[in-house]
């Protein structure tokens, strides 16, 4: 009988690059409509391969890729869950974000690593065991969707939909490492009024510029009072990333001689899971309460920024003990012959990733493994061939072991 471990060397090296390179020429920017055009064109592929498939509306002209391949029956099922969708290119590309480029050692594209090669990984892994007459027990979903940078909108609507299985593996850019929680995400917004004299009597004002520059390195230090593991607390992180401060609210910049009364902070927060955003604000003020106490007449306030029209991705986590972590450790040392890193590894286990609405809102089991990460959100974005095809064997193995050979 034909092992998982001989079928993973049946995976075809230059047919999944080549199909890997053809998703990368697709520019599917986010909330654009070659976000579409790569779910219409996933769809065709899957189609061709046999499986059955959908094109599952969402908000307007926008839809997901559904596939499923199915099964004898009697096994588990196993979903695999990717968006399509990407982040701009940014200046600084020395190769077309668009050309589907390969050298000996990378892929390269804008979205290859974020998260196109985890698409392709699944796909690849599926249309091996085809290609190979090989049938399994169990159902094989694949669902690529938009919108992740949306807050999760195509897999949130994925579940309500009721795209279900057993198990799921997010193909998020985790470097092949086995993600077993990641934080939840949050926007705040800091407001710091001071009071304003001319710099000759500066000694009388409240400078609310230099009270940020000390609040600052307090909130990057920060963890939440309501970790109830050290875990927990190591997803915890608060960071800053857009500051403006002048004169009062409407911030005017003409009168540099005037110390700055007013700063407004926006920044992002994780949280793990069990822990809540109401905590993680109130933590934050209590440390703009003690910044205020030492510059008398300072006032901090902070609250959330929210947006109705779409949603936030929750925390995520799994025991390392699950059937689907211990399924992919073990394809994961077939491969390669080590270990598996497994955990809440950072810098993973701070992103939010679909799996946090596949296991609150879907209530499944499940792990983050893909390829990419080291090289993601950056100029010549790119994935290391060799781990690219290492995720597509780890992923077909885990299928055998999870639906099982019919």
């Amino acid at each position: 009988m034909t092992t998982a471990l001989e079928l993973a060397d049946k995976v075809d090296r230059q047919t999944c690059i080549d199909i890997l390179a053809d998703l990368v020429r697709h520019k599917s920017y986010s909330e654009t409509p070659g976000e579409r055009i790569l779910a219409e064109h996933m769809a065709d592929i899957m189609r061709n391969m046999g499986l059955e498939v959908t094109l599952q509306p969402v908000t307007g002209d926008r839809v997901n890729a559904i596939g499923i391949w199915r099964g004898s029956g009697g096994g588990k099922s196993l979903l695999f869950n990717g968006h399509l969708d990407t982040n701009p290119a940014t200046e600084g590309w020395t190769v077309d974000p668009w050309g589907g480029v390969v050298d000996d050692e990378f892929i390269y594209g804008i979205g290859v690593s974020n998260m196109k090669a985890g698409d392709a990984s699944s796909l690849c892994a599926v249309k091996t065991l085809i290609d190979n007459g090989i049938r399994l027990k169990g159902d094989v979903v694949l669902t690529y969707v938009i919108g992740e940078l949306q807050g999760g909108i195509g897999t949130l609507q994925a579940v309500r939909a009721g795209t279900r299985a057993d198990y799921f593996i997010n193909s998020e850019p985790s470097d092949l490492q086995a993600i077993t929680m990641h934080a939840a995400a949050f926007t705040f917004i800091i407001e710091l009024e001071g009071v304003t004299r001319h710099l000759s009597k500066r000694e009388a004002a409240v400078d609310a510029i230099r009270a940020a520059c000390e609040l600052i390195p307090q909130l990057s230090a920060m963890t939440f009072s309501d970790a109830p593991t050290e875990e927990h607390k190591a997803v915890n992180r608060v960071h800053v990333g857009v500051i403006h401060g002048a004169l009062g609210r409407d911030l005017h910049e003409w009168r540099p001689p005037q110390v700055a009364d007013f700063v407004r902070l926006k920044g992002s927060g994780r949280y793990g899971p069990g822990q809540s955003r109401e905590n993680a604000l109130a933590d934050i003020q209590r440390v703009l309460d003690g910044l205020a106490e030492c510059h008398p007449g300072l006032k901090a306030k902070v609250h959330a920024e929210t947006r109705n029209d779409q949603p936030t991705m929750p925390a995520f986590a799994v025991s390392k003990e699950a059937r689907i972590v211990k399924a992919i450790n073990a394809a994961y040392e077939a491969v390669r012959g080590d270990k598996q890193p497994t955990g809440p590894i950072a810098p993973p286990a701070y992103f939010g990733t679909d799996a946090g609405h596949l296991w609150v809102e879907g209530g499944m089991e499940g792990v983050v493994c893909g390829p990419g990460g080291r090289y993601n959100t950056m100029p010549d974005e790119r994935v290391d061939i060799v781990d690219y095809l290492d995720m597509v064997r780890i992923y077909l193995i885990t299928m055998t072991d999870i639906c099982e050979l019919a």
